[in-house]
């Protein structure tokens, strides 16, 4: 059988690699008026996937400007007329999370008084999305962030595999959510030329669906950690009990609630063979890398020769970088969600997979209103 029918999603996204198809496709868009493309970051690090996207387009960056004040104070000036218009607000998140969002919000509301038609937000990486449940006496920060959002102006969001499909919940507009699956599929029939000889591994139960999603497209064997050194949010307290009964304290015996054994994890096990293999993690985060580095190790030491890590979106927040460096992982692979050449600056173990292609796509349907569907063909929820 040759090679390019082994996978559902190449027939789906081989009009992404016709580059004359595509060319011709976008520049029909180019030539339609009334929608712009904005973006709202105020560092050139972050406006890098930006003017991929209005390359792929054909079209030029809206003009405004976004810029801090001395007293630290986000403004944004639009610089030209969007009234009656679709407005497209590309926002990446660096690691200065709290002012990307306030930018984001400031830009939209100024955009909304300006009388745009239409603002939608293309946020690749949806901040505080690990902050979708609630936590000991916390909030549920995601739904708050999704609320300014709407209260600001945005009308549609275009984003990039959320932590939780659940988040989309959150919001009171639509919310498409796209999947990098794909090109990370892409990228390990392309670049691991011993692919065959690979086993998709999930760092954690919690992460076995995405892995086990990766396995069957690839026609791989699947492998899971499981153990005491592994943490994962179900193992967080939920913390919305009441504090410790004290020992003097009356109780009525109608509530009185039974005793519960403590949780114990098993000793460290990896379930499925990986002796003689390449071991390819996936994931949709990598932001504090200790658990992928310790995940490797144990790979390491059940006879993989070969260690990849693969996510969505790249974080890699402080020290990641070196622990990558110094650790027993191969290869790093993301995905232009997030910038993050600094620290393939610093590790050149990071490479990146360019996603611009399928967000340009997704901003061409939105304007000449035609379906979504095509996007999200033979991608399953486990993605």
């Amino acid at each position: 059988m040759p090679r390019k029918l082994l996978l559902p999603y190449k027939s789906v996204f081989s009009h992404f690699r016709a580059p004359r198809e595509l060319h011709d496709s976008l520049a029909m868009n180019a030539a339609r008026s009334g929608y712009r493309v904005f973006s709202a970051n105020s560092t050139a690090a972050s406006t890098e996937l930006a003017k991929k996207i209005t390359e792929r387009l054909g079209a030029e960056l809206g003009k405004s400007v976004v810029y801090q004040e001395t007293n630290g104070e986000t403004r944004v000036e639009i610089k030209e007329s969007v009234r009656g218009q679709d407005i497209f607000i590309i926002q990446t998140i660096p690691r200065d999370v709290n002012t990307a969002v306030m930018e984001l919000l400031i830009m939209a509301y100024a955009l909304k008084t300006s009388c745009a038609r239409n603002i939608i937000g293309v946020i690749p990486y949806f901040p505080y999305s690990k902050q979708s449940k609630m936590r000991k006496r916390g909030s549920i920060v995601c739904k708050l962030l999704a609320s300014m959002l709407a209260k600001a102006g945005l009308t549609h969001i275009i984003t990039m595999d959320l932590h939780q499909k659940e988040i989309q919940g959150f919001f009171s507009f639509p919310v498409d959510n796209l999947r990098a699956s794909p090109f990370l599929l892409q990228y390990i029939q392309e670049e691991i030329p011993d692919y065959r000889n690979a086993v998709i591994v999930a760092k954690s139960p919690g992460a076995a669906k995405r892995a086990q999603s990766y396995a069957e497209r690839l026609r791989l064997g699947l492998a899971v950690i499981h153990g005491e050194a592994q943490c994962t949010e179900q193992d967080m307290d939920d913390g919305r009990h009441s504090p410790p009964m004290l020992k003097n304290a009356t109780v009525h015996p109608g509530l009185e609630l039974p005793l519960m054994m403590a949780k114990e994890k098993p000793p460290i096990t990896v379930v499925g063979d990986v002796g003689g293999r390449i071991a390819i993690i996936v994931d949709d985060i990598i932001d504090d890398v200790e658990s992928f580095v310790a995940a490797a190790e144990i790979l390491k030491e059940r006879g993989a020769y070969k260690i990849f890590v693969m996510a969505t979106h790249g974080l890699l927040s402080a020290d990641a970088p070196r622990l990558i460096e110094e650790s027993s992982i191969d290869e790093v692979v993301v995905t232009n969600t997030v910038p993050h050449e600094v620290q393939k600056l610093q590790c050149p173990k990071i490479k990146t997979v360019d996603i611009s292609l399928i967000l340009s796509e997704a901003i061409r349907r939105i304007h000449n209103g035609e379906s979504m569907a095509y996007l999200f063909r033979n991608i399953t929820v486990d993605d």
